[in-house]
């Protein structure tokens, strides 16, 4: 065993302890604050959309664990499939879709590289996407699983994180230092992959693998080098503030000790300046799963604000057979059941399921 493994291990029991704990005492206080905010009118309307969306989703899982998407063996959309699925609480090898999520893991599992990158047959324009996706799926299921399967994930995601902290350490200029980019070997950074890359190192350090605070310190200070004067956050530098920029910075600097820090508030107040209009449209799903995740760090009238927004856009839109029609530009080769499974975890952020959003 090795050691982020053994600290794994020796950890879980205290995590498990901890975070039903965390659910107990926090569970009062969430549904108060959704009677508060007057948001409780849709929790009927999402859980049935939920519903929907997870039954498409087993309905279009493939024979080898994967689900249904036009990049075929695509790991980063089979593991926001199964997050979808934790998402509502749902568990491996328990309940409807406790198959659905152990066929999951193991494909994911089976198609990491030597190198340690979990990506599969097909990435898409990056593998770091699927890579860094697939290791935050397999941090925040660890735990869950049978002994077999724990010792597989303890083992991959030992080698993924090697990986991932050997990319962010490359030599870069000086504005992208310590960010992340589509290839592990890039010398550059983007917002996008960053995104990932941090909520993974925040899940495996959660989990109690040895991720040191200079990883993420150098993390934080790439998101808040691509800060714009007006509060939103750029791609890959203080340019071009968009809605899913803003908030996977949001949401990263949340998770990272920044808590209603400055920084925080201003992307909070970007984006209720520019709170989606219409359905669809560049890196939709990608906007609303991130804005949906760090405005409800914020909590308050930032996420009230948001949540109503977003909940009837998502609601009016999904199909009859409880998919979501496939994106457009970047997300239109990652198909429905990508969309779906960006949906589910944009309306479900206040289960509080999965550790890694937790408040």
């Amino acid at each position: 065993m090795n050691r982020v493994g053994d600290r794994a291990n020796a950890l879980r029991p205290l995590l498990l302890v901890a975070a039903l704990l965390v659910v107990g005492l926090f569970a009062a206080r969430a549904d108060a604050d959704v009677a508060a905010s007057g948001l409780a009118m849709y929790d009927a309307r999402i859980d049935k959309s939920v519903d929907k969306a997870l039954a498409y989703l087993a309905r279009n899982q493939l024979k080898d664990g994967s689900f249904a998407c036009p990049m075929k063996g695509n790991t980063g959309v089979t593991s926001l499939c199964v997050m979808a699925m934790l998402a509502k609480g749902y568990t491996p090898g328990r309940g409807p879709y406790g198959d659905a999520i152990n066929r999951g893991v193991d494909f994911v599992l089976a198609g990491q590289k030597d190198n340690g990158m979990l990506v599969g047959a097909t990435a898409s324009h990056g593998p770091m996407y699927s890579h860094l996706i697939s290791s935050l799926m397999l941090s925040e299921v660890s735990g869950m699983v049978d002994a077999a399967r724990q010792k597989r994930i303890d083992r991959a995601l030992a080698r993924a994180l090697r990986l991932t902290l050997a990319a962010q350490q490359l030599r870069k200029s000086p504005v992208q230092q310590g960010g992340w980019r589509y290839q592990h070997t890039s010398g550059d950074s983007d917002m996008s992959v960053t995104g990932w890359a941090m909520m993974g190192l925040r899940s495996s350090r959660n989990n109690g693998a040895a991720v040191g605070e200079k990883a993420v310190k150098q993390a934080v200070q790439f998101v808040m080098n691509c800060r714009c004067p007006d509060g939103g956050f750029g791609y890959t530098g203080p340019t071009d503030p968009a809605l899913a920029r803003t908030g996977t910075a949001l949401l990263c600097l949340e998770l990272c000790g920044r808590h209603g820090e400055k920084a925080s508030l201003s992307a909070g107040d970007w984006i209720l300046k520019h709170l989606p209009v219409r359905f669809g449209g560049s890196n939709f799903y990608y906007g609303m799963y991130y804005c949906s995740q760090g405005m409800f760090q914020l909590g308050g009238n930032y996420w009230q604000r948001w949540a109503a927004v977003m909940y009837e856009m998502m609601l009016k839109n999904q199909k009859p057979d409880g998919s979501w029609p496939a994106g457009v530009s970047a997300e239109t080769s990652a198909g429905p059941c990508y969309a779906t499974a960006m949906s589910v975890l944009a309306m479900s952020v206040s289960y509080r399921q999965l550790p890694i959003y937790q408040r």
